[in-house]
């Protein structure tokens, strides 16, 4: 189970890092408007995503998926936009992370 769902969630962060920086593309650094639309289908991916997600609630898996957005849009930064993130930053993603790893992968009771 847990291999399949990190893969899931690094795709899920993926698409919507990629969809949200088409719509920043657009919006604040001036490209053209049709940027958008790669943009929305990759919101969409995303969205999809998170439903194959093996979590019996949905605000569980999304709450999991926050930890994994916040270390993904760390690793965006230093790949694509060439800033590489300082310690604190990693020190946050990894606080972030060992929470999704609780909050998903906690015992439940019946």
């Amino acid at each position: 189970m847990v291999i399949p769902t990190v893969a899931t969630y690094a795709g899920a962060a993926l698409a919507e890092i990629a969809g949200c920086f088409a719509f920043w593309a657009w919006l604040r650094l001036g490209r053209s408007i049709l940027w958008v639309v790669p943009g929305v289908l990759a919101l969409a991916l995303f969205a999809y995503f998170l439903t194959l997600i093996d979590s019996d609630k949905a605000g569980r898996a999304f709450a999991a998926y926050g930890g994994v957005y916040i270390a993904a849009s760390l690793v965006w930064l230093w790949l694509v936009e060439g800033s590489r993130p300082d310690r604190w930053d990693l020190i946050g993603a990894a606080l972030c992370l060992a929470g999704s790893a609780v909050i998903l992968l906690g015992p439940r009771s019946a």
